[in-house]
């Protein structure tokens, strides 16, 4: 048997890693951090134990690239969906509506994130959190910002501390206040976005999360 090719392996390396994404995703949201394992991570993913390793230096930076993975395919889908806009005060509604979204359906996921945000190793460095970068600096530049080096940080920080407000555990704001705030903040129309009433009777967002995770053969080019 020949010895499969350079990009063969390099597929394969892609799918094991979002396997390990996807797992992580699901577990900590079911389990949270303290009662999810790295070997139970492997074993949802299908993957042998020392293979997590090899991808990431931690349980921690595992996990917190796996919520920088959900939260820039959920900004993503929603700056994204029809009808589709250029329009930079839709597109930040939206951006918000996304992430305060994110808080309200899977509050054990994002409760951990945010904690492990707070110990040593801070935020980490990956692609999935330099994709949620580019997405929320576009999105303020699209808003009009005539300094996005400036108005980025602020649009995070201000995000970061809603979804911390909607999750303190014994004092949680609601996350309709949360957004009403942002969205007077910066002058958006609460009819923008996603307002909360026109989710009322629904479920939660879908618990299936591999739509977020390509864990599918990718189309070799047109």
């Amino acid at each position: 048997m020949s010895p499969r090719s350079a990009s063969v392996n390099e597929e394969l390396r892609r799918r094991s890693r979002e396997r390990l994404l996807q797992a992580a995703v699901e577990l900590v949201d079911e389990r949270g951090f303290e009662a999810t394992t790295l070997g139970d991570i492997a074993d949802r993913a299908g993957s042998a134990r020392g293979l997590v390793s090899y991808y990431f230096p931690g349980k921690r930076q595992l996990v917190q690239s796996a919520v920088h993975r959900l939260m820039h395919r959920t900004l993503e889908e929603a700056l994204e969906r029809e009808p589709h806009t250029e329009d930079g005060r839709e597109r930040l509604a939206r951006a918000i509506d996304a992430i305060l979204g994110l808080a309200r359906d899977r509050p054990v996921l994002m409760r951990q994130h945010m904690a492990g945000l707070l110990q040593a190793e801070g935020f980490v460095q990956c692609p999935e959190q330099r994709r949620l970068s580019e997405l929320l600096g576009d999105t303020v530049a699209r808003y009009g910002s005539e300094d996005v080096t400036a108005d980025y940080p602020m649009l995070r920080a201000l995000l970061m501390g809603a979804v911390y407000a909607a999750l303190i555990p014994g004092a949680p704001m609601p996350v309709p206040v949360l957004r009403a705030e942002l969205f007077r903040r910066y002058g958006l129309d609460r009819e923008a976005g996603v307002p909360p009433e026109s989710e009322t009777g629904e479920e939660p967002r879908k618990r299936d999360l591999s739509r977020f995770f390509a864990t599918e053969e990718r189309p070799s080019g047109p």
